[in-house]
């Protein structure tokens, strides 16, 4: 876990979070996705704490995490239909980001027999679905092929580039190597010992 952590995220910028795995990576995102709660502080939006309005929150926010949430009974083309309507986004969202992530081929596809890289993009594209402000990229490089890496790092400049944010734990560099690096390890809480005096 983390403390007194702090941080600032302005349109077109990205941040690569760091750390030894259990640093808070994950929790970090959630927590800015709305989908938990800190325990102490605030989480903001243009000063507003997010838990005041979280389907706004919710509305600017497209979370990636490590699992991808894709209905294996389903083409794809049905998956990304799917979360078109659920985030509220038309359809005609779909075919860019079919196209940003060179889905065309699979459309029609049963997600079951996706390869581990093919259904990564397909829930990759979903983060493109409404022109969502923030996106939240949990190790989004695993399981890419450097094809689909180099279609990744496109689709995150682009956004960049609209004046979309991007927060990205580990592998970020690669992503957005001008973003700003935030080390969690530098906010881990004080160790402590057997007896629950500190290290």
């Amino acid at each position: 876990m983390f403390a007194r952590l702090s941080f600032t995220l302005n349109g077109g910028e990205a941040l690569v979070l760091r750390g030894a795995n259990g640093s808070g990576k994950s929790t970090l995102l959630r927590l800015l996705a709305g989908l938990s709660r800190a325990q102490t502080g605030r989480i903001e939006w243009n000063g507003r704490d997010i838990g005041d309005d979280p389907e706004r929150h919710g509305a600017r926010v497209r979370l990636a995490a490590h699992l991808d949430a894709v209905k294996p009974s389903l083409s794809v083309r049905e998956n990304l239909l799917f979360w078109a309507r659920l985030v509220g986004a038309g359809e005609d969202s779909v075919a860019p980001a079919v196209e940003a992530f060179a889905l065309t081929p699979l459309m029609d596809v049963p997600a079951r027999v996706l390869s581990a890289g093919q259904r990564h993009r397909v829930a990759l594209a979903r983060v493109l679905l409404g022109h969502a402000p923030l996106w939240l990229l949990d190790e989004p490089a695993n399981t890419l092929d450097d094809a689909a890496l180099k279609l990744l790092a496109a689709a995150v400049a682009a956004h960049r580039a609209r004046g979309g944010m991007v927060v990205i734990a580990s592998h970020g560099e690669a992503l957005a190597a001008d973003g700003a690096v935030l080390s969690m390890n530098d906010y881990a809480p004080p160790a402590h010992n057997w007896d629950g005096a500190a290290a």
